[in-house]
């Protein structure tokens, strides 16, 4: 399944558990909140100064 954007950090999780640690990779520590199960990846990447383009293909990659 292709990761997407507008995915919450939970779907994304959930759809490829190695997602984890790229996602700490790219600064996002948070994945274990629970606020952070309900925000998208563009809204998680837009708080943390992320360009979500690049999270988007790191994930997907």
């Amino acid at each position: 399944m292709e990761i997407k954007k507008n995915m919450t950090i939970g779907e994304i999780l959930r759809t490829k558990p190695d997602a984890a640690g790229i996602l700490m990779s790219f600064g996002m520590g948070c994945i274990g909140c629970p606020s952070a199960q309900a925000e998208t990846l563009e809204e998680a990447a837009m708080v943390h100064g992320i360009n979500v383009d690049e999270i988007v293909k790191a994930l997907n990659a």
